[in-house]
């Protein structure tokens, strides 16, 4: 009987052994996965703080848990079961369905960069002042309406991104690990947005103190954050570029096509080869650089195909001029 007992409880001790290797193994892939989605995180919390541009300050942080549940469902009820689905029987999709996503990602950067020269910046210029503009419960429904349509492609992407590096884990472990990277990025890009956004509160508050210490870095803070969104705007495109731009050079050499691949890897060697010290972060940096321009020639190509196409308000011009 004792050693029944005993065989049970080693058995017991096994099993628990092998389920918290499995949930290591299961946390250092969602790990590996969610770094590979760094681009999109980096964008995602940088568009975000714009949807609360103008609000009460007492509806800053409700707007964002509103926007942050709607990201998770977004992740977990539409896109997750999706991509499983997907991955499961037609693992053959994942491939063109990330390069959609790199394409997509290319297009917004460079969208971006021709902004920073002032290339089809009005635009947007005149969306966030309109935005600040709109205060009431209804315009607070229809911006976190949109903050979540938005989020839902950049959610996609990570998701996509992040399937890409587990596809040879069983099914069950695969969903484990999207699940973990889901919530996990979740929690992170919309605490960081929290953070960033109630920011200039906790400047103006430091600022109205009598202590000089507590003014200066209040006034700092209020001054600096603006700084910091800039900062985070800038990784953000180049991390659009870098990524998207990856992801099509690695699926164009799946896909058959290695010529492109085949000189950036070369190229890596090359470069690696100058100083054998630093060679990995060598050839790293060089095909982060032929990643970045492969994805700003795409996206580039993309906004002029985009500037081709009839766009709504043209479309809503030409019916109101006809109405007249």
């Amino acid at each position: 009987m004792a050693g029944g007992l005993a065989a049970l409880l080693d058995d017991i001790a096994a099993i628990a052994r092998l389920a918290a290797a499995s949930v290591d193994d299961v946390a250092a892939a969602a790990g590996r996965a969610s770094t590979k989605a760094v681009g999109v995180v980096v964008d995602d919390t940088a568009v975000t703080p714009r949807y609360v541009t103008g609000f009460d300050p007492r509806r800053e942080l409700p707007m964002i848990h509103k926007i942050a549940l709607g990201s998770i469902r977004n992740k977990l009820l539409f896109i997750l079961p999706a991509i499983l689905l997907l991955s499961q029987f037609l693992p053959w999709v994942v491939t063109p369905l990330l390069m959609l996503g790199g394409a997509y990602l290319s297009y917004e950067g460079a969208h971006k960069m021709l902004e920073w020269f002032g290339v089809g910046g009005h635009e947007a210029a005149e969306e966030v002042e309109d935005r600040a503009v709109r205060r009431g419960p209804e315009q607070e429904k229809k911006m976190v309406a949109g903050a979540i349509r938005t989020d839902f492609i950049l959610s996609a992407e990570i998701m996509v991104i992040a399937l890409r590096e587990v596809t040879h884990e069983p099914l069950l472990s695969r969903a484990a690990i999207l699940v973990i990277v889901a919530i996990g990025i979740t929690a992170l890009v919309y605490g960081v947005v929290a953070i960033i956004v109630k920011m200039d509160d906790v400047g103006l508050h430091l600022a109205g103190k009598p202590s000089p210490v507590m003014q200066r870095l209040g006034t700092s803070l209020v001054k600096g954050m603006k700084h910091v969104l800039q900062v985070l705007a800038t990784v953000g495109v180049v991390a659009m570029l870098w990524v998207g731009g990856h992801i099509l050079l690695v699926g164009i050499d799946e896909l058959g096509f290695h010529p492109i691949y085949d000189f950036v890897h070369h190229a890596e060697g090359v470069v690696g080869s100058w100083v054998p010290a630093i060679g990995g972060v060598l050839s790293w940096l060089t095909n982060t650089l032929f990643s970045a321009l492969l994805g700003l020639v795409v996206g580039l190509v993309l906004v002029g195909v985009r500037a081709l196409l009839p766009s709504h308000d043209e479309d809503g011009a030409q019916e109101h001029a006809a109405a007249h």
